[in-house]
């Protein structure tokens, strides 16, 4: 068991086979290093044992659990499988185990920042984490040597890691119902003896039955005795060894009881968890039975879960707005409640109203009404917003809309569903665009009904004018081109906005932002502008950012169109879809390929246009593209880029040291310097881009290459040398010491692009795609000064592009 001076694969080769020969360690869970699990599994596939971080050295213990905890928690690995019984760290001297529930709270804090640098020991992150590992390893002692306390090592592998899913039940807790949710649906889903298709017609899902199944007591499989609340707003309770529909409205539709075709496995399952639920839980689970239900039917109802902190902020402005006394003043109404977190914070019950498409939410929230919720059981109510009429809202709710007065006290509060079709047309995904209300108005709101949100804004300024609506929503309906019919007919003034990360909503994966919008709807004011505050993801206020409706503006593929046409003989392709930010990764270069016709998504690069081409291409690219700016459009400029040579040349440096241009293009008439300049072995295939920028390229009657066609000038060419700023020339060097670099090299392609020498030095996957950094130590030195001095060069340009209008401020 001598560990010392290998590396660390070879290191957790040999852990697993001197301690752990017994179980499969072969399994790769993630970025974990090391996994234990039991050699054979049972019908419920095989529950992790252990997931270890492996060090090569004498390496600090708390350490290394800080950096296998960033790790799990970062890719939320326990939300993709069942979490082990332990966590381990070992290197060449030493193992240390941890049990996993000692730190589970750690995963499910609102403040971690997940994406903390594990070798930084000064942030608040890594000292949380090693405190608890600290506190843990104080409390007794886990760590072993691997000589000194091997019978005590192997004492413990045998009676804890090994029987850590014999010992004791999992606890089913908030953390992990969801986990066990997966599990459930593909082990005891198939016994259960019933229609699911008919059951979903219904509106019973398969997570009503999860739900009945937790909320029965282990002693004597019935349900809770005890805690009858929680059983009356179950759609579906377990009883007498099955299951029975407890809607009364649609129970008669099926069988007294729901078998279980296969006892013994229901039972083999059950036996793993700890049911019920411990009470601190229960609530939540109940609360948050939204996250059980099928992502495409959340969208359709619009189940989103408001983070709380945004629901605190968006009162908070509503405050500002209306004043202190704003919830005794007036009335609210949420329509698209869900399970009514939006609610939270209200004092005013008796001004308060919600209503949601499912009625199992309406349950829900009168569950929670009955642990003390402020609202009033029959102010909240099943309504299906984009199909019901407003005779069947509760006649107090009635009476507001339709008494003036009133109606402009009331407050439409909602974080409606951003679900939308698939087709333009707004009809491809069934349930999610066709209502009512998309076919009353659908020549108003044209390619904007495909937008469920949108179709809750038209209603609501259309059939209840003059009230305050307050909403979360994408900022697609201020911003986007496609949503100037929207903004047409839509006139609110919007008076109020916040922004925050998307990805900071339940289920909501891209990086763009969120808006809170205030709108009074009595006020008629087409949007055009407005400053809106911005908060990062920890409610901290970041800074103003100006939000622009477009629709009087031409966009920066309008621009495209007064120099894609050219005869000249094509250098490359380049594809420039969309003008937003959200498009940035697919702009870039392509083969030359001259049949395709010149339109707004790709034009032939030549030497009429390479200028032009060149500032195209590194507008789109030079600002990165973040959650912020994703909806920001790119502009028609105006003329004053013209005049301004050391721009276009900046420009032209930067685009010739960033490019994804290839040698498998065809030939590469981009290299950027003579074959003397990088001591080139063989002459280059093509000196085009040489000779542009030192104005050598020959005239027509000089060559028979079309290439060099001095006839048409459809952009600004000039045949004059090319004079570049301190900032470009200093690229330029930087690129040079790279291509000498790899022309010192043997087995290369004379003619490399950028792109190939990276290729080259980076290499590719096993899936294909380049590597992200190189083993050869000058290369990535060679590189990172190259990147240095494109950055340099970049912000030198940026503020042009502000100046010249491509961007508005």
């Amino acid at each position: 068991m001598k560990y010392k001076n290998i590396r660390e694969e070879e290191l957790k080769n040999k852990v697993g086979a001197d301690w752990f020969k017994t179980f499969d360690t072969t399994e790769i869970i993630g970025n974990i290093d090391f996994s234990v699990f039991p050699k054979q599994a049972d019908i419920f596939g095989r529950t992790p044992l252990l997931w270890a971080e492996a060090k090569t050295g004498n390496y600090d213990v708390p350490t290394m659990f800080v950096q296998l905890i960033l790790t799990i928690g970062k890719a939320r690995t326990f939300d993709k499988t069942l979490p082990p019984a332990f966590l381990g760290a070992f290197d060449f001297k030493k193992i240390a185990f941890i049990p996993y529930i000692s730190v589970q709270d750690i995963f499910y804090l609102n403040d971690f920042n997940w994406n903390v640098t594990p070798s930084n020991h000064e942030t608040k992150e890594f000292k949380l984490i090693a405190e608890r590992i600290e506190k843990t390893l104080k409390q007794k002692t886990y760590v072993y040597d691997y000589i000194q306390d091997e019978k005590e090592l192997k004492f413990f592998i045998s009676n804890n890691v090994a029987k850590a899913t014999e010992v004791s039940k999992i606890k089913i807790d908030k953390n992990n119902f969801i986990p066990i949710y997966l599990r459930w649906l593909g082990i005891v889903k198939p016994i259960i003896d019933v229609n699911w298709d008919e059951l979903k017609k219904a509106n019973i899902l398969d997570s009503d039955f999860y739900l009945a199944d937790l909320f029965v007591d282990d002693r004597d499989t019935q349900q809770i005795a005890d805690d009858a609340t929680i059983r009356e707003n179950l759609f579906v309770i377990f009883q007498n060894q099955g299951y029975k529909i407890a809607k009364e409205n649609i129970k008669q539709m099926f069988d007294a009881t729901i078998n279980i075709k296969v006892k013994e496995t229901y039972q083999h399952f059950w036996k793993r968890y700890k049911r019920p639920p411990i009470k601190e839980f229960q609530e939540y689970i109940i609360e948050r039975r939204d996250l059980l239900v099928p992502q495409d039917i959340r969208e359709r109802k619009g189940a989103f879960f408001t983070p709380r902190i945004w629901v605190e902020l968006s009162q908070k402005y509503l405050a500002d707005y209306l004043g202190e006394d704003w919830q005794e003043e007036y009335y609210i109404w949420d329509c698209a409640c869900g399970t009514g977190n939006l609610l939270a914070g209200l004092t005013n019950k008796y001004n308060i109203w919600a209503s949601t498409l499912d009625q199992a939410d309406v349950s829900v929230i009168h569950e929670r009404i009955k642990h003390g919720a402020n609202l009033l059981d029959n102010h909240v109510f099943q309504f299906d917003f984009l199909n019901d009429d407003f005779t069947k809202l509760p006649q107090g709710l009635q009476d507001i809309i339709n008494d003036e007065k009133k109606r402009k006290k009331l407050i439409i509060y909602i974080n409606p569903p951003y679900a939308e079709a698939d087709n333009r047309r707004g009809d491809g995904r069934t349930g999610v665009a066709v209502s009512q209300i998309h076919k009353k108005y659908s020549d108003l709101m044209g390619y904007t009904k495909r937008e469920m949100y949108v179709q809750f804004l038209t209603r609501i300024y259309c059939e209840i004018p003059q009230v305050v609506l307050a909403n979360f929503s994408k900022l697609k309906n201020l911003q986007a081109p496609m949503f100037s019919d929207f903004r047409a007919f839509f006139r609110a003034k919007l008076e109020k906005l916040f922004l925050t990360p998307a990805d900071t909503f339940d289920n909501v994966k891209g990086q763009f932002p969120i808006g809170f919008f205030i709108w009074n709807t009595d006020k008629k004011e087409v949007f055009e502008h407005i400053e809106a505050d911005i908060y990062d993801k920890n409610q901290t206020f970041i800074g103003i950012k100006n939000i622009w409706a477009y629709d009087k503006l031409k966009f920066i593929n309008d621009w495209v169109k007064t120099f894609r046409n050219t005869k000249s003989e094509s250098i490359a392709t380049i594809i420039g879809v969309g003008s937003d930010f959200q498009n940035q990764r697919l702009v870039r270069f392509g083969e030359p390929f001259m049949k395709v016709p010149a339109s707004n998504h790709n034009w032939q690069t030549t030497k009429d246009n390479l200028i032009e081409t060149s500032i195209y291409y590194t507008v789109r690219h030079i600002i990165e593209a973040n959650w912020l700016n994703d909806r920001d459009q790119f502009l028609f400029p105006n003329d004053n880029w013209k005049t301004d040579l050391e721009f276009q040349n900046d420009c032209l440096a930067h685009t010739l040291f960033s490019n994804n241009i290839s040698r498998s293009f065809g030939i590469n008439h981009w290299i950027p310097f003579t074959e003397s300049e990088v001591n080139s072995k063989e002459k280059f295939e093509s000196n085009f881009m040489t000779n542009f920028i030192n104005g050598k390229l020959k005239t027509e009657k000089e060559t028979e290459s079309v290439l060099f066609d001095d006839k048409i000038k459809i952009g600004i060419y000039d045949n004059k040398p090319r004079v570049f700023s301190e900032q470009a020339k200093s690229v330029f060097k930087s690129g040079q010491e790279l291509w000498k670099y790899y022309h010192s090299q043997n087995d290369i392609n004379i003619n490399a692009s950028l792109y190939d020498i990276r290729e080259y030095f980076q290499g590719r996957n096993d899936k294909g795609r380049m590597n992200s950094r190189s083993d050869n130590e000058t290369y990535t030195k060679l590189i990172a000064d190259l990147r240095d001095k494109l950055d340099l060069l970049a912000d030198k340009i940026t503020p042009k592009i502000y100046e010249y209008e491509f961007l508005k401020q």
